[in-house]
């Protein structure tokens, strides 16, 4: 089935796979909607802070609205450069597997 080579680059590959998520953890993406409100996450898409900047007049529900909108927008951003990563650090890995 697999020979000790393969098993070494499969090795080799959930080792780079590790690597590239634990830098994922230190890339930070911030989403600011209208002054307002400042979401960050990391580019493991794992939200890190949720600013409230300044004293906000607003409804409840339009709040829950910027929130909701600043979210998705944030989590888009981390989910592209997560992709782009993990990507490159494929590129790196498969013509070895080849």
């Amino acid at each position: 089935m697999f020979d000790g080579n393969m098993m070494q680059k499969l090795q080799e590959m959930q080792k780079q796979i590790e690597e590239s998520k634990k830098k994922l953890d230190t890339i930070k993406v911030e989403e600011s909607i209208e002054g307002k409100i400042k979401i960050t996450a990391n580019a493991n898409r794992k939200i890190e802070s949720i600013e409230i900047i300044g004293h906000i007049q607003m409804e409840k529900e339009e709040l829950e609205d910027y929130l909701i909108l600043a979210i998705n927008k944030v989590i888009e951003k981390a989910g592209n450069v997560h992709d782009a990563e993990m990507a490159n650090s494929a590129k790196g890995m498969l013509p070895g597997m080849m």
